[in-house]
């Protein structure tokens, strides 16, 4: 069974048509990458399988039941986290209460997310908006995963961030892979994504062109660079 699986989807901002037919899935503990140029459509299929922007037509499942047409509350309560673009995290709230205010029960708790991001465990006390760019993102990661879900979604996983804190960011993603928890990851470092994900998905135009594990990319490496240069 699929954690998520996105059918045909057609989205549109008034008249235009952003979504062409996108279709991807995701398995239990499996990691999807989501390449492209900005305005390609991968923060609209986010958006789409979550019902932020509900699709004008097609299908989304997550674990074999239909919630297309769903509001977006109860499709995370599915077992979806999103770590949106622009972190998303409570500037007048404390990182602290910011981690508390998503606790759900279940494995992850925050003794283990602090563990895999000390330098949040630093700033407990700290206003959201008094940390760093890269702090935010560790807070708004370690938020989503406080909230034990099935699937984590990243958007811009780690754009705009020192090279160190980069670093960081690829470490913990690596270790919920070899933990099993699945994710879709959007990002713009080729050779990270590679090294993280299962399967890899290029989006051109609002239409998946081209999908495949890292060999399948590697067999087709020019092609891809172009594709995401397109």
């Amino acid at each position: 069974m699929r954690l998520l699986e996105l059918i045909d989807l057609h989205t549109f901002y008034g008249d235009s048509h952003v979504l062409h037919g996108v279709s991807l899935s995701i398995a239990p503990g499996e990691t999807v990458t989501l390449m492209g140029r900005n305005g390609m459509g991968k923060t609209t299929t986010i958006r789409s399988a979550l019902g932020l922007t509900p699709p004008r037509s097609g299908e989304v499942w997550v674990r074999g039941v239909s919630v297309t047409g769903w509001p977006a509350h109860r499709i995370a309560r599915e077992g979806i986290a999103l770590v949106p673009e622009g972190r998303g995290i409570f500037p007048t709230l404390t990182a602290r209460e910011n981690l508390l205010v998503s606790a759900r029960p279940g494995r992850w708790t925050v003794e283990r997310v602090l563990a895999l991001f000390p330098r949040v465990g630093e700033r407990l006390d700290h206003l959201g908006a008094q940390l760093s760019g890269g702090e935010q993102q560790m807070l708004s990661i370690a938020r989503a995963l406080l909230t034990n879900p099935a699937l984590i979604i990243l958007d811009g996983a780690t754009e705009g961030l020192a090279p160190l804190v980069r670093q960081e960011i690829w470490a913990a993603l690596r270790k919920l892979r070899g933990e099993g928890t699945a994710a879709l990851v959007v990002d713009k470092e080729v050779r990270a994504l590679l090294e993280i994900g299962d399967r890899h998905l290029i989006m051109v135009k609002g239409r998946i062109a081209f999908e495949g594990d890292s060999a399948a990319f590697a067999e087709r490496m020019q092609d891809n660079l172009a594709l995401l240069r397109a």
